[in-house]
């Protein structure tokens, strides 16, 4: 079991994290934060992503930055806006942890919706693609820097439509960026499956399934923290 009560682990390492004002991604932030990260909250609900700052405020961490974006809108030009923020204001960027996703729709592939078909894959895999590229001169800059991606086990099964599809090419997407990284050995390229979580994302995909009987997101937060100290430690030893 990891020893959590390391609290200064991530003391002045800056990490962004996607999807941030709810579920997986807030509590993944929470839990950097408390590590002594500064994080940087991305998401385009803004009422979420301050209330996941006024926690952080109050837990006595590092103070959090807000960004929103709205990644189905969002374009290359966006993307680059982001990162140039990220380099004029913290000058480093140690980790990025995609936790954004939108479900879609869940039908099968000849009784797909065209529009929201495009938009599930520009959200979750284009936006994911296009944020990590912007970003990741800064990553390698920094030793015992990480790049996480969220995938789901779900992806070859029917009916998951673009959904499905996005994770499974994100995997694909992690695998060639790990193995092009490798030469240069500062980026560690990690995939997480957390499984069934208390999210509404798994709410909107299981309707009757009891959500009680599953864990909580701040249960598989610390699956993510182990990923991103350990990419910490392996430089640091």
């Amino acid at each position: 079991m990891s020893d959590y009560a390391e609290a200064d682990k991530l003391r002045d390492r800056v990490i962004l994290i996607t999807g941030a004002a709810r579920g997986i991604g807030a509590s993944v932030a929470q839990a950097c934060a408390a590590k002594g990260a500064t994080v940087v909250l991305l998401d385009k609900h803004i009422p979420g992503l301050e209330s996941v700052y006024d926690d952080i405020i109050a837990s006595g961490a590092p103070t959090p930055a807000i960004y929103p974006l709205d990644l189905k809108g969002a374009s290359v030009p966006d993307y680059q806006q982001l990162a140039n923020t990220l380099e004029s204001q913290f000058g480093r960027l140690d980790g990025l942890v995609h936790c954004a996703a939108t479900l879609g729709q869940l039908a099968p592939v000849e009784h797909q919706d065209s529009k929201t078909w495009l938009e599930t894959l520009h959200i979750n895999l284009t936006g994911a693609y296009l944020l990590t590229r912007a970003c990741l001169t800064m990553l390698k800059k920094q030793a015992g820097s990480c790049l996480i991606f969220s995938t789901d086990a779900h992806k070859h099964k029917a009916y998951w439509g673009a959904y499905g599809i996005s994770k499974a090419a994100i995997e694909a997407l992690a695998a060639q960026l790990a193995e092009e990284s490798e030469a240069q050995g500062n980026l560690k390229v990690h995939c997480i499956e957390p499984g069934s979580v208390q999210t509404e994302l798994f709410a909107r995909a299981f309707p009757a399934t009891d959500p009680g009987a599953l864990p909580k997101p701040e249960q598989v937060a610390p699956r993510y923290i182990d990923l991103i100290c350990e990419a910490d430690h392996r430089q640091a030893t």
